[in-house]
C-alpha cells in the first residue's frame, strides 16, 4: 500500500503539485508500528486529482477527499484545507482550500498532525507532532476545548489514541476531555460503538477502561458500569471487593486476544446485581437472578449502542449462563454436552475462568469441564440422532407432545450412553412403546 500511495505522490507532482503522505501513517511508521492504511494530502484539488486518476470516487469531495483506486488498492487523497464552522458537533459546515501548515493545525492532535516526503523521505512538522511522539504524550492541536467543540468524538478518540498507543494524555488536553465529557452524549451511538470496539478490542483494554471512568465519559456511554460501585459482595466468595472491583479486574485478566462478546460479557455479567441485591434472614448477601435479568439489561444497552444482533446474541447468552458452573459437577452428561455445544461455549469457558480469578480464585469446575471437554473429544458432543418421530409412530404413538417428550428423553439416552447402536437404540424404544406398558 506504501508503494501505492507513493506512486500516486509521484504523478501528482509530475503534474505540478504538491502531495504526502498525511496523519496516522506517518505518526505509526514513526513508531515503528504497520500503518492500517496510507492517506495522502495534496494541493491539488478533487478535480485535478479525478483527472489524473479516472474512475477516482468523489465520496468526499465536498470536503476535499476522493478514493484513487491504483494497482488493486485504495487510497485516499485529501486537498489541503481549513474548517468552517462546526455546529453539529462533528463535520464544518463548509472548507478552503489551504496550505500543508493551515491543514496541519485544523487536525485533532499533534501526533496525527504530521506530513512525510516519502521520496525524500522528510517529515514535514508544523505542530511539535514529532516531540510529542519523542515524549510519547497525546496533545491537542491549538486550543483543545475548541478541537473537542468542533468534532465532540475526539473526547473518545484521545482516549483510544492514548490507550493504543500507551501515551500519556497532556495535563490541558485531559482536563478539557474532562470539562467536556457530557458532550459525548451528543455523538451516535454508531460512531461511539466503533470507538469503544477498537478500544476494548485492545490488549490495554484495562487502560482504556480507568480513562474512561476517570475522564466522565464512561457516564455518558455506559453508566450502567458506574452503577457497580459500592455494591458490596460476599467476602467468602468475593474477597477482592464490591461489584466494580470484580468487573475492573477481570478485564485485566483478560488474554491480550479476545473476542468482542467474551469482553463485552465480563463487562456486562454483574450488571443486574445492583438491581437484585439483597440481604436474607442470616444476614448473608443475594443477587437472586440476577444472571437472567442481566441478559435482559445487557440486550438493552447494546442495542442502545447499536450493536449488531451477532454480538449481541453470544454476549447475553453468556450473561445469562455465567451462572451455571457452580452446578456443573452435579449435572447429567446429556446436559454439559448440550451446553459444551453452544457455540458460545468457549467465551463462556473463558469468562467463567476469569470470573473465578477475579473472585475467590477457585478453578475446580473450570478444570472439570477441561477434563470432559477432553473426555468427550473422541466423538461428536451431539451426535446425530438414533431415534426419530418415525420409529416412534411405527411402534404405536401418536404425533404430539408426549412424543416429542419421548424423543427428548431418548437423546438424552443417547448422550448419557444408554445406548450406542441403532439396534441397542430400538430395544430401548421397544421397551417404551405403548405395547410394553
Amino acid at each position: 500500500m506504501l508503494h501505492t500511495a507513493t506512486e500516486i505522490i509521484r504523478r501528482l507532482r509530475q503534474a505540478g503539485h504538491l502531495a504526502l503522505l498525511a496523519g496516522g501513517c506517518v505518526r505509526d511508521e514513526w513508531l515503528g508500528r504497520k500503518p492500517k492504511d496510507y492517506d495522502v494530502a495534496t494541493n491539488a484539488t478533487p478535480q485535478q486529482v479525478i483527472r489524473l486518476f479516472p474512475g477516482a470516487m468523489t465520496v468526499g469531495a465536498h470536503f476535499g477527499v476522493v478514493i484513487v483506486r491504483l494497482e488493486g488498492e485504495q487510497i485516499e487523497v485529501a486537498t489541503f484545507r481549513t474548517d468552517g464552522s462546526y455546529e453539529d458537533g462533528r463535520r464544518p459546515n463548509s472548507v478552503n482550500f489551504s496550505t500543508p501548515e493551515e491543514d496541519a493545525k485544523r487536525r485533532d492532535f499533534t501526533v496525527n498532525g504530521l506530513f512525510r516526503d516519502p521520496i525524500s523521505n522528510q517529515i514535514i512538522d508544523y505542530v511539535g507532532g514529532v516531540a510529542d511522539l519523542e515524549k510519547r504524550i497525546l496533545r491537542a492541536i491549538g486550543d483543545p476545548a475548541q478541537r473537542f467543540q468542533e468534532d465532540h468524538l475526539r473526547l473518545l478518540r484521545a482516549v483510544r489514541f492514548a490507550t493504543v498507543l500507551d501515551f500519556e494524555i497532556e495535563p490541558a488536553t485531559w482536563q478539557a476531555i474532562v470539562n467536556h465529557a457530557t458532550s459525548i452524549s451528543k455523538v451516535s451511538s454508531e460512531r461511539v460503538r466503533e470507538e469503544c470496539i477498537r478500544l476494548f478490542l485492545h490488549p490495554s483494554r484495562l487502560r482504556g477502561f480507568d480513562l474512561l471512568v476517570n475522564s466522565g465519559l464512561m457516564l455518558h456511554i455506559l453508566p450502567e458500569i458506574l452503577a457497580l460501585k459500592g455494591v458490596e459482595q460476599p467476602a467468602q466468595w468475593h474477597p477482592e471487593g464490591d461489584v466494580f472491583i470484580h468487573t475492573r479486574l477481570m478485564l485485566s485478566l483478560l488474554p491480550a486476544e479476545a473476542s468482542l462478546p467474551l469482553v463485552l460479557s465480563v463487562l456486562l455479567h454483574d450488571i443486574a446485581k445492583p438491581a437484585t441485591f439483597s440481604v436474607d434472614e442470616t444476614g448473608r448477601i443475594r443477587f437472586n437472578g440476577h444472571d437472567k435479568l442481566g441478559a435482559a439489561m445487557a440486550q438493552r444497552i447494546l442495542k442502545r449502542l447499536r450493536f449488531p444482533n451477532d454480538i449481541i446474541e453470544p454476549t447475553c447468552t453468556a450473561v445469562e449462563h455465567h451462572m451455571v458452573f457452580k452446578d456443573v459437577k452435579k449435572m447429567r452428561t446429556s446436559t454439559l454436552r448440550r451446553m459444551m455445544a453452544r457455540p458460545t461455549w468457549p467465551d463462556e469457558l473463558a469468562l467463567h475462568r476469569v470470573d473465578c480469578l477475579g473472585s475467590n480464585g477457585n478453578l475446580d469446575n473450570y478444570h472439570f469441564m477441561l477434563g470432559k471437554a477432553q473426555e468427550f473429544a473422541q466423538a461428536p458432543l451431539i451426535p446425530e440422532p438414533l431415534l426419530n418421530g418415525r420409529d416412534l409412530i411405527e411402534r404405536g404413538w401418536q404425533p404430539g407432545k408426549e412424543l416429542g417428550q419421548l424423543l427428548k428423553q431418548a437423546q438424552d439416552a443417547q448422550l448419557e450412553g444408554v445406548f450406542v447402536t441403532r439396534e441397542e437404540a430400538l430395544c430401548w424404544l421397544d421397551a417404551h412403546s405403548p405395547a410394553s406398558k
